[in-house]
């Protein structure tokens, strides 16, 4: 009895290490990403390019997430899940400082292509690393630290652009060096990484986005509403009243609610049995003060607060909807259903800011608030229809 406590403990602590590596790792690739995208469009703009031009090669990152995404699984099969990410690491590495040497513009864009191939990659197979080894009572934890970490990441590459500027080598030596220190972590811990069997998992991969409809529709809908909000939302602050500083430092106020309640969120969600109700209160929190935001709007500091709040109810989406993803797949399905997971993330990248931008054009500033309500919505009808299916279910076999 005592041994196999001991054997349970022994367990989990290796766990927590192999936890800490795909944390660490991505959360460097966190950094890079978050220097390196404004670096590549200040540098494009003071070279004469465009917005429109700008917006084009930016938007071949899209295209490449979305071409990787059923890709990732295989390749892990074939190659290894440490070996893949280690490749990813490479070729996203030598592709950035490729940015730096490339005469010409129609070079940027497969070098941009291969970088968020690899990058894509990355997150598929770091998320499946961290689900699969996370302790089944601690998975909420486990990836609201994940998500805190990242989210970190991304906030500290803008800080450091603006500390080394975008001009010379360095930025772009910088980055390389980054993204290379993500790979250490990876390798020291390959001997305790998860491996992807060929069993099971039989289909094509689109079938995945259907497996655990809740969860995908999450992070659609998360997808959606974090980047078309955040492309937006300065548009809408000043639509309303408010100074371009202050729009700013609202949007910075839902940043920061999204680094802080990440870890709150995924401890409630491991005392939850059913993920699913938590997703939906997420979702209806979010409708609500997407509905309150015209009506609180003449005072700064209580919508500062609401959006503290709804900045990080909304992040939870991702956060609770990975856990319950990984509460529900093991193996190889696991890792096809986060290829899925991260493939609707793109879709909803692409939904968010055309559906958001149509409905301001059409009504205005209220607008905004409508599209969003509209994906909020939308979700709960689909949570709600899941739940209901799952439970007619249960009393007819009953």
């Amino acid at each position: 009895m005592h041994e196999t406590i001991q054997e349970a403990e022994t367990v989990e602590r290796v766990h927590w290490r192999s936890i800490s590596a795909a944390i660490a790792s991505i959360s460097v690739v966190g950094i890079a990403i978050g220097l390196g995208i404004p670096l590549l469009s200040v540098i494009l703009e003071s070279r004469g390019y465009s917005p429109s031009m700008i917006g084009l090669n930016t938007a071949v990152a899209g295209i490449a997430s979305i071409c990787a995404a059923p890709l990732a699984t295989p390749i892990a099969m074939r190659f290894g899940v440490v070996w893949t990410m280690f490749a990813m690491i490479i070729a996203g590495a030598v592709a950035f400082v490729g940015f730096y040497f490339a005469p010409s513009f129609w070079m940027w864009f497969p070098l941009r292509a291969v970088l968020h191939f690899a990058l894509t990659v990355l997150f598929i197979l770091s998320e499946f690393w961290i689900s699969t080894c996370a302790p089944p009572h601690r998975r909420g934890l486990v990836l609201g630290i994940y998500a805190t970490v990242l989210s970190l990441g991304f906030a500290a590459g803008p800080w450091l652009f603006s500390q080394i500027g975008s001009t010379g080598l360095l930025p772009f030596g910088l980055t390389f060096c980054l993204v290379m220190i993500a790979a250490i972590p990876v390798v020291l811990a390959r001997s305790e990484s998860p491996k992807i069997v060929s069993e099971g998992g039989k289909g094509g991969f689109f079938r995945y986005i259907w497996m655990v409809p809740t969860a995908t529709a999450a992070v659609l809908v998360f997808g959606a509403v974090e980047t078309g909000g955040f492309a937006l939302f300065p548009i809408y602050g000043q639509r309303i009243g408010y100074s371009e500083a202050d729009a700013a430092l609202l949007l910075t106020m839902i940043g920061l609610g999204n680094v802080m309640l990440q870890i709150p969120f995924g401890m409630i969600s491991d005392r939850i049995a059913d993920r699913r109700w938590l997703l939906l209160i997420c979702a209806a929190t979010g409708l609500i003060g997407t509905l309150a935001m015209p009506v609180l709007a003449g005072n700064w500091h209580v919508m500062a607060g609401l959006l503290f709040v709804w900045g990080g109810v909304v992040a939870a989406l991702y956060t609770i909807g990975l856990a319950h993803l990984g509460a529900q797949l093991s193996g190889r399905d696991l890792a096809s259903a986060n290829a899925a997971f991260i493939f609707c993330y793109g879709i909803g990248m692409i939904l968010g800011p055309q559906v958001i931008g149509i409905f301001m054009d059409i009504f205005g500033p209220n607008g905004f608030g409508w599209a969003l309500a509209l994906f909020f919505g939308g979700y709960m009808v689909i949570g709600l229809g899941r739940i209901a299916a799952k439970s007619g279910l249960s009393r007819s076999e009953a």
